[in-house]
């Protein structure tokens, strides 16, 4: 493989096209897709056009005149195709660890009566991205009803954890860290054939690989819109509830955008119908707009083309860095199997955030995450597969030439 041949794979790309939809900067190799995604090109114009006139002319009025009011449920039914979801049971609001608060309170709750009055354990991974594990334990503690947190520290061992005791298993379907793939249609089965429920965190997913929560038997599910969907830096999340769990979804953040009549003023809460009742409070609406700019460019793709080139990218660059990078210290920890792969690679390395930082300064941006392994993300949108090796060219440089500082100082954001 060389670099004329990765060139040849980008005239060959139909997705290549789509890069012309994100501002990218001049010189950078952006692999970090995974953690924030890049800028879409019209979110500019987008954020301008809120500002100056929804909200500068127009004022208070846009709450109705600009569909304010009504965006997270439409966002959530643009968002609804990439997830294996339908209309009616997304709504875009707040944030992945809110929406998972309530989407986990609700699970118990739902738990609570009959059958599964007894139950009181959540199973989640030691290795889940810690705010999943943090809310839970919070929700727990406050509960004070003998509810705990059960901690798996492996996959071999996470149906085995699965019992009669088991409200609720929740889980990352693509791990942060490692990039490994759940079978979501296998743990759900299983959860489910021991009477608990089971909530998947997709913010690792959504928008990079194809999802199916209908057909692989999900309850509920939560995630994110500013990495691979494209949002903005801290754009608002979303929570699926599907229609057959509505009416029993019951979450304690009961605040006035999900009460039946808002306007009203009732002293009293009454949840809305449908998707409605996820709904907290005043949702930032400058925020939710510059969401749409993301979800307009899946329109001109589908997530098949999305996860063949995904595969294509993160298989091209395991080669390239075992093959040019092989004599280093460098240890694949993303599984090969297509299968088990989100759309990331990770590799550690002694001094992984030394390497990482040298490779920032050099212009190829990925990111670092304890213990000892640096994240590559692959955006299928914007990525291309010369991208993959010249990044890895780079790589390659600073490890031969041990141009990384292994004093250099961390920032607050690693």
């Amino acid at each position: 493989m060389t670099r004329n041949d990765c060139l040849a794979l980008d005239a060959g790309d139909a997705l290549a096209p789509l890069r012309r939809h994100f501002d990218l900067p001049a010189g950078v190799i952006y692999l970090d897709g995974n953690s924030l995604g890049a800028r879409p090109s019209a979110a500019l114009a987008r954020a301008q056009q809120v500002i100056a006139q929804e909200w500068g002319v127009d004022l208070i009025r846009s709450w109705n005149t600009a569909g304010w009011f009504d965006l997270p449920k439409r966002l959530g039914n643009r968002l609804a195709p990439l997830i294996g979801a339908r209309d009616g049971e997304v709504v875009v609001n707040d944030t992945t660890s809110l929406n998972l608060f309530k989407a986990l309170a609700a699970a118990l709750h739902m738990q609570a009566g009959g059958a599964g009055a007894a139950r009181r354990v959540i199973v989640t991974e030691r290795s889940n991205f810690p705010t999943d594990i943090y809310m839970a334990q919070g929700l727990t503690s406050w509960l004070e009803r003998g509810y705990q947190v059960r901690l798996v520290d492996s996959v071999d061992e996470l149906s085995g954890a699965i019992d009669a005791d088991t409200a609720v298993v929740m889980l990352t379907h693509v791990n942060y860290r490692t990039g490994y793939q759940h079978d979501m249609r296998a743990l759900s089965a299983h959860a489910h054939a021991h009477g608990a429920l089971i909530l998947w965190d997709l913010a690792h997913s959504a928008g990079a690989v194809p999802l199916a929560l209908h057909a692989d038997g999900a309850d509920l599910a939560v995630g994110c819109t500013y990495k691979y969907l494209n949002g903005g830096p801290g754009a608002p999340a979303f929570i699926w509830v599907p229609k057959h769990h509505q009416a029993a979804f019951r979450q304690p953040l009961s605040g006035w955008w999900g009460h039946a009549n808002p306007f009203a003023m009732a002293p009293d809460f009454a949840p809305c119908d449908g998707i409605g009742r996820a709904l907290c409070g005043t949702q930032p609406i400058v925020s939710l707009a510059l969401v749409e700019c993301g979800l307009d460019v899946f329109d001109q793709t589908s997530m098949a083309a999305i996860r063949a080139k995904s595969l294509a990218l993160t298989d091209l660059f395991i080669a390239l860095v075992e093959q040019r990078c092989g004599a280093h210290p460098l240890g694949l920890v993303t599984p090969r199997d297509h299968a088990r792969r989100g759309s990331q690679v990770s590799f550690t390395h002694p001094h992984g955030y030394a390497v990482m930082q040298a490779l920032i300064a050099r212009g190829v941006i990925g990111d670092y995450r304890e213990p000892a392994i640096m994240r590559f993300g692959f955006t299928p949108l914007y990525t291309s597969f010369s991208d993959v090796w010249d990044a890895v060219e780079i790589l390659r440089q600073i490890l031969d030439d041990q141009t990384y500082d292994i004093a250099a100082e961390r920032g607050a954001v690693t």
